[in-house]
């Protein structure tokens, strides 16, 4: 027996029911707004403990890719190692990758994003997009 199950045991009396696994990773994905009016669409985005260092945006043929990868290295130092070791380290690495198709009429060359308060904003504009085009049927 190792001593997360020991822990997960102690707790699982503790409460008359057994906790979820530890090791069990689960994934957070931001929430998202997205507005639209008549010239563009916005989209809003919480990144709390994020900065605009640790976010990618890219847009490849009309879908947006808003993704973020943090690793948190600390380096330990202590005198005496067997003493002190991790049962559970959960917060060590945190990464989420969003998708979205954008609508046609999104200008992608006028794209604009801004970072702030751990709020995205992304600003996509709108172009109009051409009407159809009546094409006249010549007799022979």
């Amino acid at each position: 027996m190792n001593e997360l199950s020991l822990f997960n045991n102690l707790f699982g009396d503790v409460f008359g029911e057994t906790l979820p696994d530890f090791t069990l990773k689960t994934a957070s994905v931001p929430k998202v707004d997205v507005k639209e009016n008549k010239d563009s669409y916005s989209l809003e985005m919480e990144l709390p403990g994020k900065t605009e260092k640790d976010v990618n945006l890219e847009l490849d043929h009309n879908v947006l890719t808003i993704s973020s990868t943090k690793e948190d290295v600390k380096e330990e130092k202590s005198k005496d190692k067997e003493s002190e070791k991790w049962l559970l380290r959960e917060r060590h690495t945190s990464s989420f990758s969003r998708r979205f198709t954008l609508p046609e009429d999104v200008d992608g060359e006028n794209v604009k994003a801004t970072f702030k308060n751990g709020i995205l904003n992304v600003s996509l504009p709108r172009k109009a997009l051409a009407s159809p085009k009546r094409i006249e049927i010549a007799a022979v």
